[in-house]
């Protein structure tokens, strides 16, 4: 039985999963998105997901955010099943979509602040400072957003989502538009925020990049969970196989 209000599990001691995905289905219409999928993840793991273009991959990201409702099944995240009215979970995700989330017209560092103040940081230019140091953006933070390129968004982006400081990142496709140097910074951010006791959930279509940052890997195809794994060593044989749908390596 739900309780009216959620009290969120912070224990960092706790065995029980930060999330639990219970037969999640997802339809538009006549069409099945994702077919009675279901989950665990791990304190301190990192979730990566692969699959073709149309696989549900970002579909259910937006369901694990709750930017999209699931047809049946349900997710829940640190022992508190996620509803529309459960804002407490979302104050404790970092997110970042395919939409960068901010406002073209305001300068870089306009839009950090403009979220900082909404996260209620008190010690704002320090955390926007470091991080726009970390993502190579500290030059441009006087740029306007709608100047800045594809990768140049993507970290500005990058930054919003971790500004407070988030025990969960959601993060679809992060390494879209990003150069070598620019990955690389990027798993150096998704290793210390493990380090950390974080958790990290995302998608990519570079499954090279997956092989090295994931502690589970789930190749999803039409909404399924075709294969898991938890070991590296297999995601790149089955890279160098060629291997990304049901078959034995």
């Amino acid at each position: 039985m739900i309780q009216d209000r959620c009290v969120l599990a912070t224990d960092p001691e706790t065995t029980a999963p930060i999330l639990v995905v219970d037969r999640v289905t997802k339809r538009f219409a006549w069409k099945t998105v994702l077919a009675e999928l279901s989950l665990t993840v791990a304190s301190g793991e990192c979730l990566v997901i692969i699959g073709p273009n149309g696989a549900g991959k970002t579909t259910l990201l937006r369901i694990l955010v709750g930017l999209t409702r699931p047809s049946s099944g349900t997710v829940t995240w640190f022992g508190c099943r996620l509803t529309p009215e459960e804002t407490s979970i979302r104050a404790r995700l970092g997110v970042l979509m395919h939409r960068t989330m901010l406002d073209p017209e305001l300068t870089v560092a306009e839009n950090l602040e403009y979220y900082a103040r909404l996260y209620g940081l008190r010690e704002r230019r320090e955390r926007i400072t470091w991080l726009a140091r970390e993502l190579a953006i500290d030059d441009r933070l006087g740029d306007r957003v709608r100047f800045l390129s594809r990768g140049l968004q993507q970290r500005a982006a990058l930054a919003r989502a971790l500004l407070h400081e988030p025990p969960v990142l959601l993060l679809d496709e992060p390494d879209s538009g990003l150069d070598t140097e620019s990955r690389e910074r990027l798993m150096v951010l998704i290793e210390r925020h493990r380090q950390r006791g974080g958790t990290v959930l995302m998608t990519t279509h570079a499954y090279d990049f997956a092989a090295r940052v994931a502690t589970q890997v789930i190749y999803l195809e039409r909404g399924r969970v075709v294969w898991t794994t938890r070991s590296a060593e297999e995601v790149r044989q089955r890279l160098e196989a060629g291997a990304y749908g049901p078959v034995c390596v």
